[in-house]
């Protein structure tokens, strides 16, 4: 495992970069890009600096993984610049990877703040023995219809201005309605929510703390099938997985078997607990009723812990989790300690 550094916090007033590592929006939702730049700047007191990847269409992103990395790249280098700050996911940022140059990264050791297909770039600073943070993005958190979750801006604000984001409470309530990007009058009104149960504890029932490593389901698949930029199996002995499966609502036997692959291999046995984020069960393209959510989000639950109950049963495992495609979210830090007590189900960030 590297030697790893927790970027400096950012203070206030700093300038924070805002690049587009993954993609964009289109041109049509520029309404919710501008709130979350204007909540950068009037409740956080930062100073976004747009990078040229920022603004860009999405198609022509797509085509330029180069311009990606060298916007990452020249945020990092920048002394000026306290963080990065991608603006959302997207869906082939691994092909940015061959593009960086891990020890410009390296030398400049800058906060960056990213979900969903920045795992990519989230484990290649992993790699690097650098701690970034799995939330925190221009077009979600920043921009979330109506206001900003009080929860997520209380662990942002840690994520940002502090050393280490503490104790992880769990939130009351939370949504997985989507955002509606074609109507500008939408962001007035705040998503439908829900009243949260609570986490939900499996598997071992040891207090474990390691250091955290993962992100979305989906690109952890992609990285395991492209089998270029994983670390040593040793690195992950002791280590914590996070993941969470994003809002394309993969069937729970998939997520399961992809799993069981992992376990195969001999890599679930090396972490020494688990953390799964809160699932979506709707997105802009499914819609299903209370009901059905709340039925995937168990049968979810037992595939994942079934397959851990069988090549890992002593880690602890901790479902419904803050982070991810879910809202409020607490930006996760990859890469960053974190400890897991099950007789008293808290976990906390040292």
């Amino acid at each position: 495992m590297p030697e790893f550094i927790t970027p400096p916090p950012v203070e206030p007033g700093d300038t924070v970069a805002v690049v587009a590592p993954a993609s964009n929006a289109p041109e049509s939702a520029r309404f919710v890009y501008d709130l979350g730049l204007e909540r950068m700047r009037e409740r956080f007191d930062l100073d976004p600096v747009e990078y040229p990847t920022a603004t860009a269409d999405p198609e022509w992103l797509a085509e330029h993984p180069n311009a990606r990395a060298e916007d990452i790249m020249d945020a990092f280098r920048d002394p000026d610049v306290s963080a990065v700050i991608a603006n959302i996911g997207g869906h082939d940022q691994i092909s940015v990877l061959p593009h960086l140059d891990g020890d410009v990264l390296r030398d400049n050791p800058t906060r960056f703040y990213g979900y969903s297909d920045n795992t990519n770039l989230a484990l290649f600073l992993w790699n690097r023995g650098i701690v970034s943070y799995y939330g925190g993005s221009t077009l979600l958190e920043y921009a979330m219809d109506g206001e900003m979750f009080d929860y997520t801006e209380r662990y942002l604000r840690r994520a940002l201005f502090e050393d280490s984001l503490g104790e992880w409470d769990e939130a009351p309530v939370f949504t997985d309605e989507a955002g509606d990007w074609e109507d500008p009058e939408s962001i007035e009104t705040p998503r439908e929510i829900e009243r949260s149960d609570g986490r939900t504890w499996r598997g071992g029932e040891r207090t474990v703390s390691g250091r955290v490593w993962g992100g979305c389901h989906a690109v952890l698949v992609e990285q395991f099938l492209a089998d270029r930029y994983l670390p040593d199996p040793d690195a992950l002995n002791g280590a914590v997985l996070a993941f969470e499966t994003s809002e394309l609502i993969p069937d729970p036997s998939v997520v399961g078997a992809n799993l069981r692959a992992l376990g195969e291999r001999g890599l679930l046995e090396r972490f020494d607990g688990v953390l799964v984020g809160r699932a979506p069960a709707r997105s802009h393209a499914e819609a299903h009723p209370p009901e059905w959510r709340a039925s995937y989000r168990e049968r979810l639950r037992d595939a994942i812990a079934d397959v851990l109950e069988a090549y890992n049963p002593d880690a602890p495992v901790v479902f419904d989790c803050e982070f991810g495609h879910t809202y409020p979210t607490c930006p996760v830090p990859i890469g960053g300690e974190v400890e897991i007590d099950p007789s008293t189900e808290s976990i906390r960030f040292p």
